[in-house]
């Protein structure tokens, strides 16, 4: 492939990562703001809540997960490429901080769904 399409791909693997996060962060911060309410309607909407963020959270690690992975290899084909312009030399430098994607993000939603676990359940 040349730079150019690499480097849309790229830009599409971030798009596809910044709106990965967005349905799991409105609904954590959703569910914040709701947590009295979730469990005054008793057990059976606090155990679909847990449900929602569970499975929501699931899905965005894992979408997060391919589509940072999906980078990298993208930024391994740029640093193949000879020569390379600039903006590939910065694609290949901010690659390996697609790590903190794959596993630091996980992680902080485990988390914070432990936390409001603990809330909803309390």
């Amino acid at each position: 492939m040349k730079e150019q399409e690499l480097i849309r791909l790229w830009q599409k693997s971030r798009q596809q990562i910044i709106f990965a996060q967005l349905a799991p962060t409105f609904l954590l911060i959703t569910t914040v703001s709701l947590i009295a309410e979730v469990r005054a309607a008793g057990d059976l909407a606090v155990a679909a809540t847990i449900g929602i963020l569970l499975a929501s959270g699931i899905l965005g690690a894992l979408a997060e997960y391919s589509a940072a992975d999906e980078a990298q290899s993208i930024a391994r084909d740029l640093s193949a490429l000879k020569p390379k312009s600039s903006l590939a030399r910065t694609v290949i430098k901010s690659a390996p901080w697609l790590h903190v994607v794959k596993f630091v993000t996980p992680a902080i939603f485990v988390a914070i769904f432990v936390a409001l676990l603990v809330a909803l359940l309390a």
